[in-house]
């Protein structure tokens, strides 16, 4: 087994800790060794999912994410005859709070989530709470095709070990959108963005931190402005390590905000709402968590031709998207066949598709029959979309602990 540790650090994870490389080879023993393995079968999964009906908690802020959605639905309900239902969050974390509520009231079956796309700090407030079914990934027949190798954090939710309880379907980058037609050279790093926003005024902006791709901002800024990013893989140990660590993001911010769209009095809500800036012309560089979203977003005509992407030089945050499956869920097994289909060959190459949606795939490409592969191979890139050897190396999130603090804190001194 010592081959299967041994990944390319210069693919997916850059430059990964010795902690994290612990974490990682122990996550990955207990998956292939340790997991207690269902008594139920496959089949068994198949034959009591069939005309069970799965509502799947996920957000419904993008029309293209939505279409894909339904496309799984009428998939699984072909397939196996289950019965997919989207319930449109604006914000997962409602979701969560009412599965939570749920427990609190002693309700634990029939729950009224069966399915639930997490991560980060949903995905740790759910495992804190035991309010996840698991771990279940061990009897999906497609989770052996992941790229756990080359996509560490397919084990690794906000550097908190998975441990099967939640499958992995998608892969999100943090990149930067501009405009060419108005921006000739873009910076390569966050006191580079200082720089910029110094001779071009009110043409960048964030979007709130209450919007995941507002944290991801800050949190990117962090990471590179700290002294010691490592101690973000873990808990805040104080609040005197918390301000001594963050000092210097609030002085970057405090010198950023006058120079923001509005003079960083307002902020956008969403990364929606920020997209339709920068087609509008309101602003020359916005944020993106997609790699392949600006493709789309060209190709469906929410972005001018002449948008394009770029990410910083020392790499950017990266991470996976999950399902968790809540404890009280009574389709379980429905949500295990959906589930598996994200996983599948078919259903990553259709999200992958930039016409579709353009979402990276989870699976190891040399795990797949030659067809599939050359299937994969024939996608096409987009025209704003960066080659996999340009996108640079990829940082871990902050633990959820970091994120939820910098959120507070950030509302405490820029909130509205």
């Amino acid at each position: 087994m010592k081959n299967i540790f041994n990944y390319n650090h210069g693919t997916e994870s850059g430059t990964v800790s010795k902690t994290l490389n612990f974490i990682i080879f122990t996550t990955l023993f207990l998956l292939l060794s340790s997991f207690s393995v269902s008594a139920n079968s496959w089949e068994d999964i198949r034959k009591k999912a069939k005309g069970q009906t799965v509502y799947w908690n996920a957000w419904g802020g993008s029309e293209e994410i939505n279409a894909y959605i339904s496309w799984v639905g009428s998939r699984v309900k072909e397939d196996y005859g289950v019965t997919l239902k989207h319930v449109k969050l604006a914000s997962t974390a409602d979701a969560v709070s009412r599965v939570l509520a749920e427990k609190a009231a002693g309700r634990t079956t029939n729950g009224s989530v069966d399915l639930i796309w997490i991560n980060g700090e949903n995905f740790a407030k759910m495992k804190e709470n035991g309010l996840l079914f698991g771990p279940f990934t061990d009897n999906l027949p497609n989770f052996k095709l992941v790229d756990f190798n080359g996509k560490p954090t397919t084990l690794l939710d906000f550097n908190l070990p998975v441990e099967g309880y939640e499958a992995p379907w998608g892969m999100a980058k943090f990149n930067f959108v501009f405009d060419s037609a108005r921006v000739s050279e873009t910076p390569k790093s966050i006191p580079e963005l200082l720089q910029w926003s110094q001779r071009h005024p009110g043409r960048f902006t964030y979007p709130h931190v209450t919007d995941f791709l507002g944290s991801t901002f800050i949190m990117q800024a962090l990471i590179e402005l700290t002294a010691n990013p490592e101690v973000l893989n873990r808990y805040v140990k104080s609040k005197v390590e918390f301000s001594k660590v963050t000092a210097p993001l609030w002085s970057y911010l405090n010198q950023l905000h006058p120079l923001l769209w509005r003079s960083g009095n307002s902020f956008p809500s969403s990364s929606s709402v920020q997209q339709q800036m920068l087609n509008d012309s309101e602003l020359d560089i916005a944020l993106s968590f997609n790699p392949s979203s600006t493709s789309a977003a060209i190709a469906n005509g929410s972005l001018p031709e002449s948008a394009r992407t770029f990410v910083l030089k020392k790499g950017t945050i990266g991470n996976t998207h999950f399902v968790g499956i809540p404890f009280n869920s009574g389709s379980s097994e429905g949500a295990m066949i959906v589930a598996n289909f994200l996983m599948s060959p078919e259903a990553q190459m259709q999200k992958q598709n930039p016409d579709i949606w353009g979402d990276s795939t989870v699976l190891s490409i040399t795990k797949l029959s030659e067809q599939h592969q050359q299937k994969f191979k024939a996608l096409p890139l987009g025209v704003a979309t960066l080659p996999p050897e340009k996108l640079g190396p990829t940082q871990p999130n902050p633990h959820p602990d970091w994120k939820n603090q910098l959120g507070a804190e950030w509302q405490r001194r820029y909130g509205q």
